[in-house]
């Protein structure tokens, strides 16, 4: 829903937006609320910032059965549907944890398949421009890098869907027009035509991307969602990786239609897992089912949700497109982190579709293993990814348990300023050794520098958002989202005929000397970032 509903948070999570919607309601119910240390299982939901409702914890109240209300609190109103306690086992964060692990691995390969599907087919890319007759090298990383567009454009449909209806059927309808527009892409007859269905599978797989860190935060509490956020995170910077080293030996063997055809077999296997074992998570879908059952139930037609905004589903629609965007304009946090992410990815997707041009150019490298240069890219990713995971939730427990934690607190992590300083390390480095003929360990490892650096500023900044804008924390992801995927998608277009500008060590110094311009975004939100977030100047109201 648009608004959540009695969000009562620690002066650290305190959101920097004002909802008055959100305030109307919170006097309207006027229902007790507990702060995150005291109800660890009081969270906000960071999909829509809706606070997982969980009333005061009277001995009545623990002992509800569903079917009766007990005797509302002076000032609080009898007809509201509200979880049956903090113990209640229908509220996803008291869910057991096979369940909890279950859905994460399936998300978590759902989530694989598709960015994997972004550069799969990048090392038969000279195979497609020679069966469409195309030589423009514009075509060559467009036909790669358009996929990553349809990013850009599922979130501003997809997050208001999941608003109205849920995650589950969100998922499970993308996830089918998914594959069958990679089917589509199989059975491609001109350039035109596998442009278009890549955009239109990319706009279908964001899906996972757009929703999956909401059903995280549903299910886990904050000081465990680091964790599970590092497995989720596997597909998104693992797949475009193992795309090509798998995509290579395919193409050779096969040719490059049987690379939608093998991602088309393993999205529907995985769609499938979703579709039996899935369950909603989502709060407000969750309460507005139980409130139409206890309706049903009771022939109360005054029962509503608590998480319930009152709104019109066109109202939410149009609210979750615009919130984003005017938080891309006038949030300074938002739009210095979005151009820092997207850059550091924009260029990540220039590697991408560059590579197997360079190490076939330079070094000869034939077609089945030219994607295995891409490895010392996913060393590097699953290298940052393991320290990540591993650190932050150990890292914020401490700081929580000390009464220092704040959102501010993700960029203080030891990695996080290195790896910024990584980035354009790499960058130079993978750029001079490709144009002096150095031997091919040497780029490769550099792309492992190009991977850390990107890995780490990429999960704190999202998990930084998260923190820091609680109430309307998806709409800050789906900002982020949205221009990162417009940079991913255009930025390599410009690759091959700068390198054949510039040459790959100039070429490649550009890039860096841009990556080296932004490191002061990550370090001056690391000791600045709680005065900007908490300025009244930067609020911004919707």
């Amino acid at each position: 829903m648009a608004t959540p509903a009695s969000v009562t948070d620690t002066a650290r999570d305190a959101p920097i937006f004002d909802d008055k919607t959100a305030n109307a309601n919170v006097k309207s119910h006027g229902a007790d609320t507990t702060t995150h240390e005291a109800n660890p299982s009081s969270h906000l939901d960071v999909e829509k910032g809706l606070q997982s409702a969980t009333i005061s914890t009277t001995s009545d109240e623990r002992t509800l059965g569903g079917d009766v209300r007990p005797e509302p609190e002076s000032g609080q109103d009898p007809n509201i549907v509200d979880w049956d306690g903090p113990d209640d086992p229908e509220n996803p964060l008291n869910w057991r944890a096979n369940r909890k692990w279950t859905l994460i691995g399936i998300l978590s390969m759902v989530t694989l398949v598709t960015p994997l599907a972004s550069s799969f087919f990048a090392p038969g890319v000279p195979q497609v421009m020679e069966t469409f007759g195309v030589s423009s090298n514009v075509l060559a990383g467009l036909v790669v890098s358009i996929y990553i567009l349809g990013f850009a454009i599922g979130p501003l449909i997809i997050a208001p869907m999941s608003e109205m209806y849920g995650r589950l059927i969100v998922y499970n309808v993308c996830n089918a027009f998914f594959v069958v527009f990679t089917v589509a892409c199989a059975v491609s007859n001109s350039m035109g035509m596998l442009i278009a269905f890549r955009v239109l599978a990319g706009t279908a797989g964001a899906a996972p991307l757009t929703i999956g860190g909401g059903t995280i935060a549903d299910i886990f509490p904050r000081e465990q969602r680091a964790g599970a956020m590092a497995i989720w995170s596997l597909g998104p910077l693992l797949g475009p990786v193992l795309g090509p080293v798998a995509g290579g030996f395919l193409v050779e063997a096969k040719g490059w239609r049987w690379v939608f055809w093998i991602i088309a077999i393993f999205g529907g296997f995985f769609s499938l897992c979703l579709f039996f074992f899935g369950r909603e998570t989502y709060p407000p879908t969750l309460l507005a089912r139980k409130t139409k059952r206890l309706q049903k139930e009771t022939g109360n037609m005054n029962l509503r949700s608590k998480l319930d905004s009152g709104l019109p589903p066109k109202e939410i629609f149009i609210r979750s497109i615009v919130r984003p965007m005017k938080m891309l304009i006038f949030s300074p946090i938002v739009l210095l982190m979005a151009i820092y992410v997207s850059i550091s990815y924009g260029i990540l997707y220039l590697f991408f579709t560059t590579m197997t041009f360079v190490f076939e150019g330079q070094y000869n490298f034939s077609t089945d293993f030219v994607g295995l240069t891409y490895l010392g890219m996913g060393v590097g990713l699953i290298l940052g990814m393991g320290f990540i995971g591993k650190m932050s939730d150990r890292y914020i427990s401490k700081a929580q348990a000390s009464g220092k934690a704040k959102p501010e607190t993700r960029l203080e992590l030891p990695l996080t300023l290195p790896g910024a300083v990584l980035l354009p390390i790499g960058i130079f480095i993978y750029g001079w050794t490709t144009d002096k003929g150095i031997h091919w360990i040497a780029p490769i490892i550099a792309t492992a520098l190009v991977g850390l650096g990107n890995l780490t500023g990429l999960m704190t900044i999202q998990t930084y958002l998260v923190d820091a804008f609680t109430v309307h924390a998806a709409s800050a992801i789906a900002a982020n989202t949205v221009l990162r995927s417009i940079f991913g998608a255009f930025l390599p277009l410009a690759g091959l005929d700068m390198f054949d500008a510039l040459g790959l060590g100039w070429g490649n110094s550009l890039l860096g000397f841009i990556a080296l311009a932004l490191i002061p975004v990550p370090v001056f939100f690391r000791y600045r970032g709680e005065r900007v977030r908490t300025n009244p100047k930067f609020q911004v109201q919707f």
